[in-house]
């Protein structure tokens, strides 16, 4: 069997995107190193008014519908670890809070929580997420379960940021 790795290209811009740039091939955890990734991206997207954001996220979310299909299908194998659009979409969503209430996005508080909850949610997958991960196929299965952790850790964020008087 080949390994799907070997099927990737980075010189393809649906590989480059859907493996964050590359980060997602890092050999060690890459969903995480994908999100640190992500991070630079969220800073500029943060400084954007609210509705610019939002659609950003939105348009980012369903062109990764293609963007993840393609190299899914080029790989053989669905939502290897190395694909890695969908967690900076789910970042991106996780954050929304900064410029929804209008926080400082050099606040690294909210970063760091934002990080930290994203990931916990991606990695550990509570219902209904992991029932996406297991019954949704396709580039849009790939994106749909990062997305519903993101606003999973949007909501969870939010509290974190009020309980710890950020707010």
């Amino acid at each position: 069997m080949t390994n799907p790795l070997l099927l990737i290209s980075l010189k393809n811009p649906w590989h480059l995107l859907a493996t964050g740039f590359g980060s997602g091939l890092s050999p060690f955890m890459p969903g995480t190193v994908g999100t640190l990734a992500a991070v630079p991206f969220y800073l500029l997207l943060a400084h954007l008014s609210l509705p610019v954001y939002i659609v950003a996220v939105i348009v980012s979310a369903l062109i990764g519908i293609k963007i993840c299909q393609i190299t899914s299908d080029d790989m053989g194998v669905h939502d290897h670890g190395a694909i890695v659009w969908d967690e900076f979409v789910g970042l991106w969503i996780t954050m929304l809070v900064v410029p929804l209430f209008h926080l400082s996005v050099t606040d690294w508080r909210w970063l760091f929580a934002g990080f930290v909850l994203f990931r916990f949610f991606d990695m550990v997958k509570p219902w209904p997420i992991s029932w996406l991960d297991k019954h949704v196929d396709g580039g849009f299965g790939i994106m749909l379960d990062d997305i519903v952790a993101g606003l999973m850790a949007l909501v969870s964020l939010y509290l974190v940021g009020k309980l710890a008087g950020w707010m």
